[in-house]
């Protein structure tokens, strides 16, 4: 399968900081992997590289073989890649449906004038964008609950809203940042079963960032390791489960002798 993203000696510096260091990275179309480290490691100012966020100083970021280092936010979005965050970054005031309706803005094709008017391709548009904003409500388990308002949502149910206002942009890659971050175990093994689930069905490429092993270690093919923003380690969940560089990174030096990774 080919590489949907590709990334070459990409370095990201904050003044005397080098917060991405020579990374060299590419996921496969359709594939899921994950990106791994220890707390500031580099794994969101990476994203961020990809999504323009930052420009690196150094180095090519290609998506479907085409340089995007250099390219705007809604630019990078309208290629096809989209992302949740870290901490949820919903509109609060706003209602579920809502939300998921800002995360097609870049794939609407009429213009302000028309809105103010409400001409027929407007309405059409708006009636469409509302109907796809429904299925997406009910393809991520939330079926019933657009009128609700964001902040009034149960923790699982916010994540969920996010992942479905960035599917709203019908993306090719779907970049999840700490997507079980804050839930409980079961919360987790649901989500995990949606975003392979989400996978098998739409084909959509995911690379996530996660600190819950059992996460990683159940849905990931491949697995990159970042420590001090270099690549110290890839590979395949028992490979890296299994790699001193990897147990060092996440335990400390001397960790490595006799101690092995465990997604427990």
């Amino acid at each position: 399968m080919a590489a949907i993203l590709r990334t070459l000696n990409v370095t990201k510096r904050f003044g005397g900081l080098v917060a991405v260091d020579d990374f060299s990275f590419e996921i496969e179309e359709g594939s899921i992997s994950s990106i791994i480290g220890p707390n500031g490691a580099g794994k969101t100012t990476f994203f961020n590289c990809i999504t323009g966020f930052y420009t690196p100083e150094e180095g090519l970021i290609e998506f479907k073989g085409k340089q995007i280092q250099a390219l705007r936010t809604d630019q990078v979005t309208k290629m096809g890649i989209t992302r949740t965050y870290q901490n949820i970054r919903l509109f609060a005031n706003m209602t579920a449906l809502e939300n998921i309706l800002v995360g097609m803005h870049s794939r609407l094709k009429t213009w302000w004038p028309e809105a103010v008017i409400g001409n027929k391709r407007f309405r059409d548009e708006e009636k469409n964008a509302l109907a796809k904003a429904q299925e997406l409500l009910e393809f991520v388990n939330l079926k019933g609950l657009g009128d609700q308002l964001a902040r009034n949502l149960p923790y699982g149910a916010q994540r969920r809203v996010e992942i479905a206002r960035a599917l709203a942009s019908e993306p090719d890659l779907l970049l999840l940042d700490e997507p079980t971050a804050g839930m409980n175990t079961q919360e987790s093994a649901e989500l995990t079963d949606f975003i392979r689930n989400l996978r098998d069905e739409s084909g959509i490429t995911v690379l996530l960032i996660e600190h819950d092993m059992r996460v990683v270690m159940g849905i990931s093919e491949k697995i990159t390791v970042l420590d001090y923003g270099s690549k110290i380690a890839e590979g395949k969940p028992k490979e890296i489960q299994n790699n001193p560089k990897v147990i060092e990174a996440y335990l400390g030096r001397g960790a490595a002798s006799g101690l092995e990774f465990s997604a427990a």
